[in-house]
């Protein structure tokens, strides 16, 4: 079916404004990726060769999983945020942190084990499972399991420490592996990391 010309118009409007803010459309492995670098010191090109590694971890080990992030996943955003990873289920979207990304002492392995860890957020809020009724340390278990099952299936000279960091994970209390989070602090202190007050 063609798209009206109002669609046309509506996806050059967010394509521009896109632009504006220093957003970057891509593709990688099938999953559409928008990168917002908002850091001088980050080479988006590098951060993009990054998750392709990641991503193709994952779709060389458990394809399966690759081929729900295409299913589940309207996108991957890759930005400052004051974690690592997360997943926003009204844009369908999983967030990979751009300074996360960007770092070269932590390996694809592990990017992809966080990239895996959301997208078990995503299957679940696909599945239909409401806000209000889920389980938050259920579900956060639920990840740390993939991540170990994702971290076995790897070689063990790059699994070990996604195995490591999972079997850690899963042995907190559910207070500890679902901790409540001040985002308003959190992302105080962010923006003090970027603006050089906060090492």
């Amino acid at each position: 079916m063609r798209r009206s010309w109002w669609g046309e118009l509506g996806e050059r409007v967010r394509r521009v404004a896109a632009e504006a803010r220093g957003m970057e459309k891509h593709e990688v492995r099938g999953i559409e990726v928008i990168v917002e670098n908002t850091r001088a010191d980050i080479d988006t090109g590098r951060v993009l060769q990054r998750l392709d590694e990641s991503l193709e971890l994952i779709e060389r080990y458990q394809p399966w999983r690759l081929a729900h992030l295409r299913r589940d996943l309207r996108r991957i955003d890759v930005k400052r945020f004051p974690c690592r990873g997360a997943y926003f289920p009204l844009e369908r979207s999983v967030v990979t942190e751009l300074t996360f990304l960007a770092r070269t002492d932590i390996g694809p392995a592990t990017v992809a084990s966080s990239i895996v860890h959301e997208g078990i957020h995503a299957r679940v809020s696909e599945m239909g499972v409401s806000p209000e009724n889920r389980d938050l340390a259920r579900e956060e278990r639920l990840c740390r399991r993939a991540e170990l099952e994702f971290g076995l299936a790897l070689p063990p000279d790059i699994g070990a420490p996604v195995v490591e960091r999972a079997r850690a994970s899963l042995a907190l209390e559910d207070y500890e592996v679902a901790p409540a989070i001040d985002w308003g602090e959190a992302l105080a202190r962010q923006a003090a990391v970027d603006r050089g007050e906060l090492g």
